[in-house]
């Protein structure tokens, strides 16, 4: 099968597990199995496509399950950072700490000024506002996805997919 039919299809993959997990384990505010699926996204398929799933999930989820633009903020930061942590690092702890920089950090930071924007009203409420339940989501994630990368990294698919996204390149 060519290579791009197989990216593609992969990344229809990670999109249809995001939004249908997402939901699952959701605690208002936090999504811990979006940055399961964040990092995992950044190890088998790096920054790019990864990046890619978190806005087509972000926008999904926008508007079939009414969630506000936080669905956006909250992963493509975390999503593409995620994708470069792994590629530095070779592994999923550099996916993991990029995940908690770019959603539980960035995320959390630009998600404030969007807010603000797309409800029309200025608050007294300051700029960590969305931090602690960012960071505690992303930490949450990180814990599952290491749990599950322990046993996902032995499956061939898993191992196809490290292919055909990052070539020869092995992640431990």
């Amino acid at each position: 099968m060519n290579s791009n039919i197989r990216k593609i299809t992969y990344l229809a993959m990670m999109i249809a597990l995001d939004v249908v997990l997402s939901p699952i384990l959701r605690i208002e505010g936090m999504a811990p199995m979006s940055s399961v699926i964040n990092i995992l996204a950044g190890v088998l398929m790096g920054p790019l496509y990864g990046t890619i799933m978190a806005v087509c999930c972000g926008v999904i989820r926008m508007m079939l399950m009414g969630i506000p633009p936080l669905a956006l903020t909250g992963a493509v930061f975390g999503a593409l950072l995620a994708g470069v942590g792994a590629r530095l690092t070779r592994n999923i702890y550099g996916s993991i700490v990029g995940e908690i920089i770019g959603t539980g950090i960035i995320g959390s930071l630009v998600s404030y000024p969007v807010m603000v924007l797309f409800t029309g009203t200025k608050t007294d409420l300051y700029w960590l506002l969305y931090t602690p339940r960012f960071l505690g989501a992303t930490i949450m994630g990180a814990v599952a996805a290491w749990l599950i990368w322990q046993q996902a990294k032995k499956i061939s698919l898993f191992k196809d997919m490290m292919q055909v996204f990052n070539g020869k390149m092995v992640i431990r």
